[in-house]
């Protein structure tokens, strides 16, 4: 599991630590593993031009420690310096080994940028000189090194107010930074590098966490010799409607793929014959009115992808919803559910699957707000609402009240496309049938989804039936 940290947290930690350690031998370690990961991404030090964006706080002294070691190492290292103060010896260091002080046209020159302007600790938008700096690293050919946090990107939420540095890789010192797995933080952050410098013992229980592959691989529920159909898990799956047949197609996909024992498909003659066509293994009840009661026993149910959001979508949502078994609330379930939150009042668990816009509609927040601040209301929603948020977006969060938030980072932005969200559905659906909770079937879905869509896409466009395909090959990926 990776974890993540508050900029209150990690400062906190870092408090208690200093405490007990010489002074500056902290900032020693970091610059140290600092300069290291430069030196990897430099085909050589030697000669090498290096350019520090140099703020007033330890980060900027991070980086200027950082450029002492590489330009002793024969790098032409110049610092831009850019705050009302600089770190003393840590100048002092760098112009001891043959480093320079230099105006910002030393970043058109650069190889390496090495963004030190501001800490865990800055919130808002960037004031100047920084904010100029920041766009005329974006603009330079060079590689960029964000020293804990891309200047700009709030270390605590991954919000960004204004101009930020867009790094190619961030060092983060400790412990992983919040801000640094959400977007629009993430997007700025890079390939995520991290240095030991013994925060461990000194930190609290984690803000947030991002699941690896093999904590998906350890969840996952996987047969054994006494496994039949039933033990493996029976999902039931009320989707599509004569209009979109396909939203049927791809979530009884999603879940088929993703290991479910039995898939129990409900709906009206279009989808019906759509989902016979494609799926022969699914168990199939052809609906003439709304009523489920010939279906049949499930353990969990999927709700709402492409049902409409008439009077019949509703009267089988309700009964639903009245279950006593989980349910995945998707799509138009989700629409459904926001005219009358009263569905959602269940003693049952219930994992909720909105994109920003649903979210929106549920809990009467703004998307553009939501999308900008995505822990925050993932984590109201959750509150709210008394059910698990699987928030989908560019960063996939699942939330639920008094647990950790998790990231997902193993999506691919191929996977912008229409009917991935049915397929998501499916796959949680799955794993809840076959008993996980509703936050590890949320966590472990997106996981194995995004995976699943990389594979599908491998650089260039995909459609939404070649994720379906590639679930076996991301499970089997994941050990």
């Amino acid at each position: 599991m990776l974890t993540a940290y508050t900029a209150d947290q990690v400062r906190d930690a870092e408090r208690e630590l200093m405490a007990r350690v010489p002074e500056g031998s902290l900032m020693q370690i970091a610059a140290t593993g600092l300069a290291a990961v430069c030196a990897r991404l430099l085909p050589s030090v030697y000669g090498a031009r290096v350019a520090l964006l140099v703020g007033s706080g330890d980060n900027g002294g991070d980086a200027l420690y950082a450029g002492a070691r590489l330009a002793a190492r024969g790098a032409r290292v110049e610092a831009v310096l850019a705050g009302s103060r600089t770190h003393e010896a840590g100048l002092a260091a760098l112009l001891e080994h043959g480093g320079r002080i230099a105006d910002e046209s030393a970043l058109d020159a650069a190889d390496l940028i090495v963004d030190g302007l501001v800490g865990i600790g800055a919130t808002g938008a960037l004031r100047e000189p920084y904010a100029a700096l920041a766009r005329r690293a974006g603009e330079a050919d060079a590689l960029v090194v964000a020293v804990d946090v891309p200047s700009g990107v709030d270390a605590g939420t991954g919000e960004v107010a204004g101009a930020a540095v867009r790094a190619h890789v961030t060092v983060t010192m400790g412990a992983c930074k919040t801000g640094l797995l959400v977007d629009p933080g993430a997007g700025f952050a890079g390939a995520l590098e991290f240095v030991d410098i013994g925060l461990g013992p000194h930190l609290p229980d984690a803000d947030t966490g991002a699941l690896t592959g093999a904590d998906v691989a350890d969840l996952l529920p996987r047969p054994v010799a006494e496994s039949d159909k039933y033990r493996r898990g029976v999902v039931g799956i009320v989707a599509g409607s004569e209009s979109y047949t396909g939203a049927a197609v791809l979530a009884v996909g999603g879940a088929l793929r993703a290991g479910a024992g039995m898939v129990r498909y409900a709906g009206t003659s279009a989808p019906v014959a759509q989902v016979r066509a494609a799926w022969p293994e699914a168990v199939i009840t052809e609906l003439d009115g709304p009523d489920l009661g010939g279906v049949g026993r499930v353990q969990a149910w999927v709700l709402g992808p492409g049902l409409g959001t008439g009077g019949f979508a509703r009267e089988l949502a309700a009964q639903v919803l009245a279950s006593d078994v989980p349910v995945l609330v998707d799509a138009d379930a989700l629409t459904l559910a926001a005219g009358e939150r009263a569905l959602l009042r269940r003693t049952a668990p219930t994992l909720i699957t909105p994109h920003a816009g649903e979210l929106s509609r549920l809990i009467g927040v703004p998307g553009a707000r939501i999308e900008a601040a995505r822990l925050e209301h993932a984590r109201r929603a959750a509150a709210e609402l008394g059910v698990t948020v699987l928030l989908k977006g560019s960063t996939t969060v699942v939330a639920e009240e008094d647990r950790p938030v998790r990231v997902n980072r193993t999506g691919t932005p191929w996977l912008a496309t229409a009917g991935t969200g049915d397929v998501l559905a499916g796959v949680a659906g799955a794993l809840l049938a076959q008993g996980l909770s509703c936050y590890d079937a949320g966590s472990c879905a997106a996981y194995v989804h995004g995976v699943a869509g990389r594979l599908a896409a491998d650089g260039v466009p995909l459609v939404t039936t070649d994720v379906v395909a590639a679930i076996p090959e991301a499970i089997r990926s994941l050990g």
